[in-house]
């Protein structure tokens, strides 16, 4: 048995390939840039009005105030869309111009229509009276002055979220590299597993293949359900992996027969495999018994998760879910930290990830309950948290107040680093 961070050494030296390809900004939600992305062209592509008001030249206001002011002859209109008209511009005039207008030259500022008093009135506006002086640049958005063309705009191993398509639709940009979603092919195990709605008090639903398979957006994954893998078919699963090294599957996952019973086949058939990396069991819990192994010489790998339920979604996010970012080419993912709200005590050499409960204070302050019911079997408490906390090996008891490790159960932290 290794330690945990063993455990995600071993991982991070066993990478597998993963490649790349084009696709249209229109299907890029969730999928993660494969190289930099710069910026095709300035934003915005001109300089235009940030306010609905009128242009005007400021050097024309420089001798304006209460007691000598002037009027300012409105000479045309530009609305947003429209190509702004070349006109020769002489001294004391103005257009009516719309929010996000291109501006002509020679003006250079915008007095808000809020501001706006007209001559001789409102309803037969001829005339804008200023009576003070107006700054330059007033209510403008500069050319570039958000991106510069060949500004770098999204990272290499970002996952793209919705804030960068509108950003890539903005600048036009149609088609990214991106890499590819790993593929995963899953196999549930054991003669007790099944698919059916009615069940025996000596069989269990496969709701491992289903909670998985509902991570697969969030998760970055395709995934494809190989089925159930009875107890006497280590034959079977054998095979799959001879035909999975062949496939353009990447990796395995399994749930189940990983312990050390009587009929826990899977650490037996993968150690038939050449292997560059391998490890069973960690100091963890849930899912100490977990398998990871590499294929020698080919970018394949194989997760055998615990058959329990709790024990193989805590394997999932802590092991299966971390070796994937690590292959899509994504930082290594940060805990965010809460205050515990109760006292825990664990064995001191194991990792524990544990359900917990998050909530703030009014005062604004993360706290966070370790639930009753951590056994690997109890879906009850695994419905009532919205959180794990990942509790170090190391040390026994940790205190109320004391600051821990939290990492949300379906998605990355990302949003909160």
């Amino acid at each position: 048995m290794i330690s945990y961070n063993k455990s995600k050494i071993i991982l991070k030296k066993s990478k597998i390939e993963i490649k790349d390809e084009f696709i249209s900004t229109n299907n890029c939600l969730y999928r993660v840039t494969a190289k930099n992305i710069y910026v095709n062209s300035s934003h915005p592509l001109g300089d235009n009005a940030a306010f609905d008001g009128y242009a005007i030249k400021s050097n024309d206001t420089i001798k304006l105030n209460k007691k000598n002011n002037k009027k300012f002859e409105i000479v045309g209109s530009i609305a947003a869309g429209k190509k702004p008209f070349k006109k020769k511009i002489k001294k004391y005039q103005t257009v009516e111009i719309m929010t996000g207008a291109l501006i002509p030259k020679p003006f250079n500022t915008i007095v808000p229509i809020e501001n706006i008093n007209f001559y001789p009135n409102k309803k037969n506006a001829k005339y804008i009276l200023l009576d003070k002086k107006i700054s330059k640049f007033a209510h403008i958005r500069f050319k570039g002055s958000d991106y510069k063309k060949n500004d770098l705009l999204i990272s290499k191993g970002t996952i793209l979220e919705s804030n960068h398509i509108l950003a890539l639709k903005t600048l036009g940009i149609k088609k990214i590299k991106v890499k590819k979603k790993p593929n995963i092919l899953f196999f549930s195990t054991g003669n007790e597993i099944t698919d059916k709605e009615k069940i025996s008090n000596w069989e269990v639903r496969n709701s491992n293949c289903h909670y998985i398979n509902s991570l697969n957006e969030n998760f970055l994954f395709n995934f494809k359900n190989g089925g159930i893998i009875r107890d006497n078919q280590s034959n079977l699963f054998k095979l799959n992996i001879s035909k999975m090294i062949k496939s353009k599957v990447d990796l395995i996952v399994t749930s189940g027969a990983v312990s050390a019973g009587k009929f826990d086949f899977v650490p037996n058939v993968v150690n038939n495999f050449k292997l560059s990396n391998y490890f069973k069991s960690v100091a963890i819990r849930p899912g100490k018994p977990i398998l990871f192994a590499k294929i020698k010489g080919k970018s394949k790998a194989i997760f055998g998760l615990p058959g329990n339920p709790i024990s193989s979604a805590a394997c999932f996010r802590f092991f299966v879910y971390p070796y994937i970012r690590s292959l899509l080419g994504i930082k290594d993912e940060n805990s965010f930290k809460a205050i515990l709200k109760n006292e825990f005590i664990k064995k001191k050499n194991f990792t524990r990830f544990l359900k917990s409960k998050l909530s703030t204070t009014k005062n604004g302050k993360l706290k966070v309950q370790i639930l009753k019911g951590q056994e690997s079997f109890r879906i009850k408490s695994f419905i009532q948290s919205n959180i794990w906390v990942m509790l170090p090996s190391g040390k026994v008891k940790f205190k109320k107040g004391e600051i821990v490790d939290c990492f949300f159960p379906n998605h990355s932290n990302k949003s909160l680093i």
